[in-house]
Formats: C-alpha cells, structure tokens, sequence
C-alpha cells in the first residue's frame, strides 16, 4: 500500500485560518498554500449534492465551474476571480468560501524535495498526514491516487 497525502478535514476546521506553510514548486508566494486547493477538491467530491441543473455553475459568469461525467464539479483556476457567486447559488452550501481564493496552488506532494511534505511537519492540529491509508478506514474517503481525507460523504438515497 502506497502513502498517501491525508487529511482530516473535521481536525482542519478547527483552526481559523490555515497557518501550514507550503513548499509547492509552482506556488506564487509564501502566501499562496496548496492546502486550500487540496480542500476544495475535497469538498467538490465529497460535500457537493450533483445537481441536475447546478445554481453554481449558472450563476458563474466566468464560466470557471464545470461538472465532469462522474458529476463531480471542477474549478477552473485561471478563470476564477473569486467572485463566490457560486458559493452564494449553492442551495445546500457545499461550496466553502473559505476555500475559493482567486489563486489556488495545485499540490505537487514536494515530490521535488523527496520525503515527507512539507505541510505534514507544519500543521498544527495533526491534521494533514503522510501515510498508509485503507479505504476501510471509519470515515475515509480516497480521492485520485494520492489524496485520503477523513469527513463525512454526503450520499443521495434511493427514493
């Protein structure tokens, strides 16, 4: 079993504004933090209720949310400008404000730094790890083929 970058995003709330540093290679500035990127694409694939006809992506003039095929919403970076009209469209509040910067970093796990990353050692609450996961871990969720989060899934049931 391969390690994964895994977070916890029920530890991450608890602090009220991320203070993990990040040693993405392509971040902008020592402001701009991965972890942010990495919880937004948690709370897509996690929190978001899919949607028939998306508020969200209607109410975003700058064409920067689409759906997938799998239903899952994607953020187009570069068109963004953080306008959160899509946060305030969202019925169920899926879409966190808090996550959606104008610039968001895309985590690269420092595979350029080899080891551990570098948001591990910095995270204050434990929340962020790197480690062996199981999916049949209570409350995990794997996300792609480097990311576990542990947070409850919203799940639609059959009528």
């Amino acid at each position: 079993m391969a390690k994964r970058l895994f977070i916890d995003l029920e530890a991450c709330e608890r602090c009220t504004g991320c203070t993990v540093k990040c040693a993405a290679f392509y971040r902008v500035a020592e402001a701009d933090n991965a972890v942010r990127g990495l919880r937004e694409m948690a709370s897509l694939v996690l929190f978001c209720r899919r949607c028939e006809e998306p508020a969200c992506v209607a109410a975003c003039g700058y064409e920067a949310l689409e759906r997938g095929r799998d239903g899952v919403l994607r953020r187009w970076n570069l068109r963004c400008v953080a306008c959160k009209a899509c946060s305030n469209a969202c019925p169920f509040g899926t879409i966190l404000p808090d996550v959606l910067t104008f610039y968001t970093v895309e985590c690269d796990r420092c595979v350029h730094a080899g080891g551990e990353p570098v948001c591990v050692r910095e995270c204050p609450e434990g929340a962020i790890q790197f480690r062996e996961v199981s999916a049949d871990e209570p409350g995990v969720h794997l996300i792609g083929d480097w990311l576990a989060v542990r947070s409850f899934k919203w799940e639609k049931e059959a009528v």
